[in-house]
């Protein structure tokens, strides 16, 4: 970071980002003033940060340069930091003073700051210092064209100002003079090249670069020379760039500081390991920069070399990165005040061209190559560095692991039967010889530890499902013999790779076993694993158009015809061209699609930014900074690499995954045991019969895996009957095997529709109906058709579902004929005639790439069928858990709480005397939890709880608020319960309650403060206990039900006293209207949509819960509407045709039947595009006139072709509701009418409504 002088202001506000000012009270008008004439000539109006110390003047800068800038005809924004701190009842308990910011609501200042570069109104907090509360709000509005500054002692701080890094001109106020350099201010790093000439080099980087991340990180990630001289072994040093320490001393004039310097360098990495850097990229200051280094290389010998800073391959490059570059920082390419490279040769430039621009600078070209012969660093591959297990004295890692195994044996088993226990000796024998015997010790050791505190373990995950080994020791809970499943899916003798057991945790403690992990092997031998987020077609495609200055709609057309669904989750912009035609004319008849279209396949795939892992663990043997470096991403450290590139280096890589139905079922058995003392998970019986009715009915909303209405509509055709049905829907429910639903369903009710090609397959494939389902079914077939082994079976089923056709197509011969060289004997040889091998080998392949893991499939429907279980026996305590799980989702609550509803379970208020922190449950029904009511903190919480277990229930409001004064209590926390109705079973109205409180509580607060100085209570009776005066509720109505209901909504984010949309949910049944819910999950499914799609034409209704006008850049209107029913909540995009026709049913509180289209964006939740919307009054059922009469016989309905993918949709739907009743279905195209038949269930029904719209379907 530059240090300046007042006079030079003018040029570094030009010229620099960020710099440090000589700040004090004589400067502050002339350091105002010269901003001023600065800020307001630039084209986009800026976000200034001032920061520095308490005192040092930023308030008072801040409120000169904004009168400056406002004389002179600019538009302000002033926000103080300080008014956005934290109540301090709120804050984490880190943030221990008011230096840290963890002490600011980060995200409301960002917010804020972003929304008035945006133009929009912001209600923003007035900090009460002496209360330590906000204390109030006002409102600001903001402009896209005015400077916002922002001032305050944390505005610099990475937390905050990298989330408006690409805004911001960042100003440091400094209270001391420019000579005075501490490490606070040192914010602007110079570059240093770095390379690695052996291991101990890349050791010594790795650590360094560790260090920078950990330890100096400011802005960017710093190393000092202290870190540089301690760790400067085996690394090569350049001078680099401008950027570099060296250059900029050159630039500046000072040459001898400059030659002292590298000196330095030199002296620390010796001097054949130091190089001065020479770079001709044509820039001016380069040329100057380039005479200093060949002075000091003439004067100290110090080594040349030529380099060229290489920001993109080649120079075909330079557009795209220039797009990137724009993309990067919120520009486009016309943008003539943004970040650009010029000129246009920061390209990996040819030795000729090389040799051409340095040939004068003596050995600067001959020492590129010798550096490069000097670097030779190597990484082993398939070289495994586990930690080591610390085992008991008198064991060794073998002993150890076969004790745990034999003991493991006799729990689960008892004597076992011969094929178990020799199956355990294969398996340990197998571990053994392979070398990762420390590795199931290490999983199972810190799975024994989570069971022993009471975390939730699932009964297990993946293929680790299928060793017996995992199983007796206790890693896992499915016996794999039972279930058919096999070792060598999971650890395959045929090809050694480390073993992948990904643990399955309860969510909420998922936390505390990685923090065991850190305990056992060291702080330093655990870290997080980075992951990068990468521009995929669709989203690189609106990249690039907003970067080219492309309108939004402009871009989404052709952005929607790259095809997506779930077949083309990763689907490539090349593979878009020749898959969608549409696309393809574009392309080649329309210049600037093909300029979009090119750019975008240039940047598809680049990192587009850097995430957190969510499960992924790294475990090393040394510390992790001597195999990878570090870096922190948020508050987590996190290896540099990602998870693949650790696997090939030999890493342990665990996943510690947070399952959130881990934690509903453990919280459902605790409630369970407080009135069935004794009771277990494991106690609950495998088949019982009620479960599966309930399944069989549909009602699945909070069964694991089940809850997809498509996956509800499967379990109402197959209607399961035991575990392994359920296993086969997980396995099935998937893009791909989903097409293979309706023929296992026929097949599961009609034997007489399951055939074998041979007598042999029965076996095996009985047990899913006659279907191939599963991998591990692949695998038997290879063995006992072909005399494969197990290992070799299982390589020939992963070459088959990648796709492998060389390898494929020479096995086989294999299959058919054998191959004595493997001891495989072949189908023929076995009585399998050619063509039936041939068929089969046919049939395996073409169903590979789709069959999925039993093992998987299997631990997880055990957990499926255990929350079916608990949701059948005990509805009110698993609904009460599950309500806790999904806090913080108020669609997901609100989902729950309808399906309470449907299971006649009652939601109670919130009550101070009745409610916990979390759902519970009583007799009546279930309680809604405090934790759930806005500005509640967990203390607050705490201490009533406590104090209701003490003292007794609380009697009345008075007498709440006197046992409850303290700092954890404030007024807008009394508030929000009065509002929420937690006060009303004490037989005094909300709007009573609201009138008095502030009063109440301010007269206990005084005399409290009173008793505490000695004199007379506040109620002056004088010594002993106070008495309180009775209190006096005015006679005042009670606010109206919809009154009561938006309060809810507001500090709960749910209605609970009712739904406005109660009275309607009739009619907007008969209408068609498609439940918001239903759409939002149907999106949400990590494998696609299977019910709705982009563009689809649907109704929905609900109330009207905001609506914000904007003008457009067409200067024309367009509202964003947000409209809720009881299931969830949707924005819709109303434009101004809609607005003139339907803008005044719009309005907040406003019961709407609004028709559209369904609009989705990559990553974002579904938006309808509204076409016209109208009050759901009586009136409205007109429309809905003989769409009343479900129970009638025949439906008719209306699809635009045979080929459509409405057509598409009807036919997957009705396969799962086969039935008797008739179907007539016109053809818009061709206006043919064609037949079938179905089950006319209301379900069936509904779903036809939402597919087709209202209009298109008639029951009669």
């Amino acid at each position: 970071m530059r240090v300046i002088d007042i006079e030079n202001i003018t040029e570094a506000m030009r010229d620099d980002t960020r710099f440090v000012l000589r700040c004090e009270e004589v400067f502050h008008d002339k350091i105002s003033a010269a901003a001023a004439s600065i800020l307001m000539n630039k084209s986009k109006k800026p976000l200034v940060c001032l920061t520095g110390p308490s005192g040092s003047g930023k308030t008072t800068t801040a409120m000169r340069l904004k009168a400056y800038l406002e004389n002179l005809g600019v538009k302000v924004c002033l926000l103080s930091m300080d008014n956005f701190f934290l109540p301090l009842d709120e804050r984490p308990p880190e943030a221990s003073d008011w230096e840290s910011p963890l002490c600011v609501n980060r995200d409301l200042l960002i917010d804020c700051i972003h929304r008035l570069s945006d133009g929009e109104e912001v209600e923003l907090p007035i900090y009460d210092f002496k209360s330590g509360t906000t204390g109030s709000w006002f409102r600001m509005q903001g402009d896209r064209d005015a400077v916002i500054i922002a001032e305050g002692i944390h505005m610099l701080n990475p937390l905050i100002f990298d989330r408006v890094r690409d805004m911001a001109t960042g100003v440091y106020v400094a209270p001391r003079t420019r000579f005075d350099k501490q490490h606070e201010f040192d914010a602007e790093a110079r570059h240093l090249v770095l390379l690695c000439e052996n291991e101990e080099g890349y050791r010594n980087l790795s650590y360094m670069v560790s260090k920078a991340f950990t330890e100096g990180f400011y802005i960017k990630p710093r190393i000092d020379l202290e870190l540089l001289r301690a760790h400067a072994k085996g690394l090569i040093a350049l001078s680099a760039c401008l950027a570099g320490e060296i250059p900029r001393r050159l630039r500046n004039g000072e040459y001898d500081n400059a030659k002292a310097y590298a000196l330095t360098l030199s002296e620390i990495f010796g001097p054949d390991r130091f190089y001065l850097e020479l770079q001709n990229h044509g820039i001016r200051e380069q040329a100057v920069v380039n005479k200093g280094l060949l002075r000091i290389h003439e004067e100290t010998g110090l080594p040349l070399v030529c380099t060229n800073d290489a920001h993109y391959l080649t120079k075909a490059d330079a557009y795209a990165h220039d797009v990137l570059l724009c993309i990067q920082t919120g520009k486009t390419v016309d943008d003539e005040n943004r970040m650009r490279y010029e000129p246009q040769n920061f390209y990996l430039r040819s030795t000729e061209e090389m040799e051409a621009l340095f040939a004068q600078y003596p050995g600067a070209i001959e020492n590129t190559g010798k550096i490069a012969e000097m670097c030779n660093l190597e990484f082993t591959f398939g070289k495994y560095h586990l930690p080591e297990f610390k085992v008991p004295e008198g064991y060794t890692s073998l002993t150890y692991f076969k004790k745990l195994c034999a003991d493991g044996f006799a729990g689960r088993y008892g004597e076992g039967t011969e094929k178990q226990k020799a199956q355990l000796e294969y398996e340990e024998n197998m571990i053994e010889k392979m070398g990762f015997v420390d590795y199931f010790l290490i999983v199972s050791d810190f799975v024994r530890y989570a069971k022993s505190v009471g975390i939730p373990v699932g009964p297990g995950r993946g293929s680790a499902a299928g060793s017996i080994v995992s199983y007796c020791l206790h890693i896992t809970d499915i016996e794999p013999m039972k279930y058919g499943l096999f070792f060598e899916r999971f650890l395959n003798p045929e090809r050694v790779s480390m073993p992948d057991i990904d643990m399955d945790f309860g969510d909420i403690r998922r936390g505390e076993v990685v923090d065991y992990v850190r305990r056992k092997y060291g702080d330093d031998h655990v870290a997080q694993i980075v992951t990068f987020g990468t521009m995929a077609a669709r989203g690189a495609i609106r990249d690039v158009g907003r970067a080219l200055n492309m309108t939004y709609a402009d871009c989404d057309v052709i952005a929607k015809l790259v095809p997506g669904g779930p077949g083309n989750l990763h689907i490539t912009l090349d593979d878009a061209l020749k898959l969608s035609r549409e696309l393809r004319e574009k392309y080649e008849n329309d210049e600037q699609v093909k300029k979009l279209i090119d750019t975008a396949r240039a940047l598809e795939g680049m990192p587009r930014h850097a995430s957190t892992h969510a499960a992924g663990v790294v475990i090393t043997k040394r510390p992790v900074v001597d195999y990878v470096p570090l870096a922190t991403n948020d508050d987590a450290v996190v290896c540099q690499y990602v998870m693949t590139t650790l696997e090939e280096l030999g890493l342990l890589k665990m996943d510690f995954l947070g399952l959130r139905n881990l934690t509903v079922l453990d919280d459902a058995v605790k409630t369970v045991q407080k009135t069935q003392p004794g009771f277990k998970l494991a106690d609950i019986p495998e088949n019982d019969s009620e479960t599966y009715e309930m399944l069989a009915a549909g009602k699945t909303s909070g069964v694991f895996q089940l809850e997809s209405s498509g996956m509800t509509g499967v379990c109402v055709s197959l209607k399961p009957q035991n575990i392994e049905d359920i296993t086969a829907l997980i396995a099935l429910y998937r893009p791909g095997p989903m097409d293979s639903i309706p023929k296992f369903i026929a097949c599961k009710h009609d034997p007489s529709k399951v055939t074998y090609l041979i007598p042999q397959l029965e076996p095996i494939l009985s047990i899913t109906y006659g279907c191939i389902v599963y991998q591990e079914q692949v695998i038997q077939i290879f063995q006992q058709l072909a005399g494969y082994t197990l290992g070799q079976a299982d390589m020939l089923r992963r070459a088959m579902s990648k796709k492998k056709v060389k390898d494929i197509e020479k096995e086989r011969g294999a299959f058919l004929h054998g191959d004595p060289s493997r001891g495989i004997k072949g189908c023929i040889a076995n009585g399998i005639s050619e063509s039936a091998a041939q068929a089969i080998y046919d049939d395996i392949y073409a169903f590979a790439n789709y069959a999925f893991n039993k093992a998987h499939a299997a631990a997880y429907a055990v957990i499926a069928y255990q929350t079916a279980y608990f949701k059948c026996h005990f509805p009110k305590e698993y609904m009460a858990a599950l309500l806790t799980s999904v806090l913080d989702s108020s669609e997901k609550i609100a989902e729950y709480i309808g399906e309470c509803r449907e299971c006649a379970i009652a939601l109670l208020p919130p009550d101070v005397n009745r409610s916990d922190d979390r759902f519970t449950v009583e007799p009546e029904g279930i309680r809604f939890g405090l934790v759930a009511i806005k500005n509640i903190g967990r203390g607050l919480i705490t201490r009533m709880m406590r104090e209701r277990e003490v003292n007794g229930p609380f009697a009345d409001f008075q007498d709440f608020c006197y046992r409850m004064d303290g700092n954890d209590m404030n007024k807008r926390a009394v508030e929000n319960l009065i509002r929420a109705g937690a006060f009303d079973s004490m037989g005094t109205h909300r709007s009573q309650l609201i009138a008095v409180y502030e009063k109440v509580m301010d007269g206990i607060s005084n005399g409290n403060r009173v008793n505490i100085e000695g004199q007379m209570d506040f109620f002056g009776m004088g010594g002993g206990s106070a008495q309180r005066e009775p209190l006096h509720l005015p006679d005042i109505p009670e606010f109206s039900a919809q009154e009561r209901m938006a309060m809810e909504k507001e500090t709960t984010g749910l209605y609970l006293s009712g739904h406005p949309m109660d009275a309607y949910r009739e009619l907007s049944r008969r209408l068609g209207a498609a439940p918001i819910g239903r759409i939002l999950e149907d999106f949400a499914q990590e494998a696609g949509p299977t019910s709705f799609a982009d563009g689809q034409k649907l109704s929905i209704a609900g109330v009207v819960t905001s609506s914000k006008v904007k003008t457009t850049r067409s200067n024309t209107l367009m509202a964003y509407v947000t409209v809720e029913d009881s299931t969830g909540a949707m924005e819709m995009l109303c434009f101004a045709r809609t607005l003139e026709t339907s803008g005044s049913y719009l309005k907040e509180g406003q019961t709407i039947l609004a028709s559209g289209r369904l609009s989705v964006r990559d990553e974002k939740a579904p938006q309808l595009m509204c076409d016209s919307a109208r009050p759901l009054d009586g009136s409205a059922a007109d429309v809905s006139a003989g769409a009343a009469g479900e129970k009638r016989q025949t439906l008719y309905l209306r699809l635009p072709s045979m080929d459509s993918h409405e057509m598409t949709q009807f036919r997957r739907i009705a396969y799962l509701f086969e039935g008797k009743e008739p179907v007539r279905i016109r053809l818009i195209d061709s206006g043919k009418l064609i037949g079938t038949t179905a089950a006319l269930h209301p379900a069936f029904v509904r779903a036809m409504r939402e597919l087709l719209g209202d209009e298109n379907v008639v029951l009669k």
